[in-house]
């Protein structure tokens, strides 16, 4: 087991130790997409939802999440985000409309921000969920993913989605 960089000798998950690498101004962008039906969208455009505004509680918890994402996430490390900012954009669909989610989080630090990009996307999304099901229990969450990344030993990243 000791070919795995999350493995130790003894064959146990470790935390990598990230403390020679080189601190760098990193960023990361995720996206996730919500198929929705017409009735949703037309109650949310007329501020119809029971809950409030489902975009700015989705926002709000991205942000929580990002910043919490050691605490669910084993492997990854503890950092000092400086940065979380979401997109909504709404597109129409065959049966309904998407909800396109992107979320980009940004680091000066030793490791990248990918994991809290993607875990922001996704909390938003579950909250969007969560906040419009009496409307539209039929909503599918799809397609999250990394859009990009820049920073790092690795360098930069674009997704050719």
């Amino acid at each position: 087991m000791s070919e795995f960089s999350h493995w130790n000798e003894n064959g146990r998950p470790k935390m990598v130790d990230i403390s020679q690498k080189d601190q760098t101004k990193r960023t990361a962008v995720a996206q996730s997409t919500i198929l929705l039906k017409k009735e949703l969208y037309e109650a949310i455009q007329n501020s119809q939802i029971k809950k409030g505004d489902p975009l700015q509680v989705a926002q709000i918890a991205g942000i929580m999440a990002a910043k919490k994402t050691p605490d669910i996430i084993p492997m990854c490390h503890p950092i000092q985000i400086t940065g979380v900012d979401f997109q909504f954009e709404y597109k129409e669909a065959t049966n309904g409309y998407e909800l396109i989610i992107q979320a980009e989080v940004s680091c000066k630090g030793n490791t990248g921000v990918e994991m809290e990009a993607l875990t922001a996307v996704s909390a938003a999304a579950l909250t969007f969920y969560d906040m419009c099901k009496a409307v539209d229990k039929s909503m599918i969450i799809k397609d999250t993913f990394l859009l990009s990344k820049t920073g790092g030993k690795n360098g930069d990243y674009t997704s050719g989605k």
